[in-house]
């Protein structure tokens, strides 16, 4: 017979719980441990450009602030040219080749040239002009690689610096592009563009152990520049701006960029560039110590060059009369657009319903249906004939 407890005999129950084990790192849902991307993938390493997809999209609100400015700036340039003009909302190639509104248009709505900052000081246009676009296809190309590039610099440097170099580098492209505008108008979006380019190179000179596929990363700048300049030798772009906000940038740079923002980025990358390191830690062993001597004289260079174009813009100078060929950096003529000056003469011959404008340079002629035509589009119209 089984000994019976006492009922006031106290007991304990332990519970052992078998240790758990370490529970795996996540794995990607969209690179399996089969996928081919990763397999012979070097530990540490991605590919060029991959990392963009696993950073927060809330990086990026600046630069969709800049790109929203400009949609609205172009739409309103479009209308304006619709309502102004009474007639299609593009203007025809061989008058816009970068299919947009015509030349008076892109004067009314705060282009650039010599007579509004020289004669009337219009000096409101170098803030209106950067977020101007010549036509539907400038638009297109310029945007398109704002986004590409401006995402990746706010990702890994944050939208503060960006912002800077973003504005300075359009405000800087309007003083040097008021140095050799002539009395065409010309827009400057595209600085802000080259001032990032200039800032995307300074940084991957500044942390250049950093980054893994420095060739790929230079060429994704050069090719950029190429499209973008190439781009800037059709009428009504202005090229000096560009290369003004890229010297800019390129300055800036070397202020601003001095370090990516380390804990925003996810393991094992560094945000628009490659690194092949496991660890922020190591991360930060491979970034140069600050050098505040080099940001001091890119800093002091930028005022300089800042401070010497805002008095030249001042005074009036206009070094076209000193560079004939430098033209032909900003626009190079053809047959299938206009590159003259907005300085010819015209004679004007009304009969019956009919105006003739007959060009008193070349002798050229072009008879237009209707008599009811704004002083602004005849003058249009003289600088095509001639």
């Amino acid at each position: 017979m089984e000994e019976a407890t006492p009922a006031n005999q106290p007991h304990t129950q332990i519970e052992i719980k078998p240790q758990s084990e370490e529970a795996p790192p996540p794995i990607s849902p969209s690179l399996g441990n089969n996928h081919p991307e990763s397999i012979n993938q070097p530990e540490g390493r991605f590919p060029f450009f991959k990392s963009r997809y696993r950073q927060r999209s809330s990086d990026t609100w600046l630069i969709s602030i800049f790109v929203i400015l400009h949609l609205l700036a172009f739409i309103t340039t479009m209308l304006f040219n619709y309502f102004s003009l009474g007639s299609a909302l593009f203007q025809p190639l061989s008058e816009n080749p970068l299919l947009g509104p015509s030349a008076s248009t892109l004067e009314k709505v705060g282009a650039l040239q010599r007579a509004d900052l020289a004669q009337n000081h219009r000096t409101w246009r170098l803030f209106v002009c950067p977020w101007l676009h010549a036509g539907v296809i400038h638009f297109a190309i310029n945007i398109s690689c704002i986004i590409f590039v401006g995402i990746h610099l706010e990702r890994d440097y944050g939208p503060l610096r960006i912002g800077i170099i973003y504005l300075l580098s359009a405000f800087f492209g309007s003083l040097v592009c008021s140095l050799f505008v002539r009395n065409s108008p010309v827009v400057t979006s595209s600085d802000a563009l080259f001032g990032l380019l200039g800032a995307m190179l300074s940084g991957i000179i500044r942390n250049w152990k950093v980054y893994t596929n420095k060739c790929a990363a230079l060429a994704v700048v050069f090719i950029v520049f190429a499209i973008n300049f190439l781009l800037g030798l059709l009428p009504y772009i202005d090229n000096f701006a560009n290369i003004g906000a890229f010297m800019s940038g390129f300055l800036l740079g070397f202020v601003f960029l001095f370090t990516p923002q380390i804990r925003q980025l996810s393991k094992n990358k560094a945000g628009l560039f490659e690194y092949s390191v496991k660890s922020s830690i190591n991360l930060k062993q491979k970034l140069k110590p600050d050098r505040p001597i080099l940001r001091s004289v890119s800093l002091l260079l930028f005022i300089i060059l800042l401070v010497g174009c805002l008095e030249a813009v001042f005074r009036g100078i206009d070094i076209n009369h000193y560079c004939g060929w430098c033209t032909f950096i900003d626009c190079i003529p053809s047959k299938r657009w206009n590159c003259n000056d907005r300085t010819n003469a015209c004679e004007i011959m009304t009969s019956n319903s009919d105006l003739t404008l007959t060009c008193l340079r070349n002798g050229n002629f072009r008879v237009l249906p209707s008599t009811n035509i704004s002083q602004a589009r005849i003058t249009d119209l003289c600088s095509m004939i001639c």
